[in-house]
């Protein structure tokens, strides 16, 4: 099994955080999202991945370093792949076409989700789907009576499915995956003017590859600040207890579950939780804090915040209840 993941993209619904930091590297629970991602696809595959490679941007030699030891920790090799300029999803996985072989699994970085199955590999594509209020801003599939997909629609004006695609999908014949898309490339086969990979799933149907759904039971977005945060609470409620660095020190506070306490982390005379992210090195005093991601080497004196993400290296003494600060920010009263 081979796993590519894109994760080109800017990021820039979660600015300032991502001026510094690319997107799939944001903390959520104590880990990059990229990282929750492999870890997540790695526990419902039945067997191991071989190779994985990333789909990045000019992200630096230190990020592209991170991705190879998250590879490397679940047992794959890691290969970096570049795709210099953001001309659609098919253009994204076409980058690494150099790993389309046998069994593949494509998942886009900022998908996280919660799922109680195992992949069936046997099957001919795998699809995972999850239902939505409003599915206009998705792709979506039809399915028939055997809950087999008819037909793949990119975000849809008028209703015709709420079964939205959630970024994950599987292809027991990477070959077939990459002659689609070398024909979409090389043929300038573009919807809405971007190289769209509905277009190579719809052709592979028309080809005969059979694909079903899975079904997730969550599925957490990593698209804004808002949405971050909400992931956050919700990966830490999946988890199910206090995460807390047996470096960290809490001193005359109260802990709420559930929570993630990094290395190094000091809390004093606060109250934390539920749903709070403390990044490793950072200071938490004198403040009431819940549903909340604060990332490294940061110190909040005096805050009460709720629904807010701080960056790296934050200096604040008294705040809003609701704030989204980027690396290296002061705020003072």
């Amino acid at each position: 099994m081979n796993l590519i993941v894109p994760m080109a993209g800017k990021g820039k619904r979660l600015r300032p955080h991502t001026l510094t930091v690319p997107k799939p590297l944001i903390p959520i629970a104590g880990k990059p999202i990229v990282q929750r991602l492999v870890e997540d696809i790695a526990a419902v595959t039945p067997e191991p991945i071989e190779k994985i490679g990333f789909v990045v941007g000019d992200f630096g030699e230190e990020t592209e370093k991170e991705l190879l030891q998250i590879a490397e920790a679940v047992g794959a090799r890691g290969y970096i792949f570049y795709q210099e300029e953001a001309l659609g999803t098919a253009h994204a996985v076409h980058c690494a076409r150099e790993i389309m072989q046998g069994k593949v699994t494509v998942a886009f970085s900022d998908t996280l989700f919660k799922a109680n199955f195992k992949l069936n590999t046997e099957d001919g594509g795998i699809i995972w789907v999850k239902q939505v209020d409003d599915p206009s801003a998705y792709g979506v599939v039809n399915l028939d009576q055997d809950g087999v997909i008819t037909e793949f629609v990119e975000k849809p004006k008028e209703p015709v499915s709420a079964l939205a695609i959630i970024g994950i999908y599987y292809f027991k014949e990477g070959e077939k995956l990459r002659e689609q898309l070398d024909y979409i490339i090389d043929n300038d086969v573009r919807a809405g003017g971007e190289y769209q990979l509905t277009t190579a799933l719809e052709n592979l149907k028309q080809d005969g590859v059979k694909f079903t759904t899975g079904a997730v039971d969550a599925w957490l977005d990593c698209g804004n600040k808002r949405v971050t945060v909400e992931s956050n609470s919700r990966y830490l409620g999946f988890l199910g207890k206090n995460i807390i660095s047996e470096s960290a020190i809490v001193k005359d506070s109260v802990v709420i579950p559930p929570v993630f306490i990094g290395d190094g982390v000091e809390v004093t005379n606060s109250v934390i939780g539920p749903g709070v992210s403390l990044g490793a090195g950072s200071k938490v005093s004198d403040s009431r804090i819940q549903d909340a991601l604060i990332q490294s080497d940061s110190t909040l004196k005096g805050v009460n915040l709720q629904n807010s993400m701080i960056g790296n290296h934050v200096n604040m003494e008294s705040a809003p209840e609701d704030v989204s600060l980027g690396d290296f920010s002061e705020w003072k009263k």
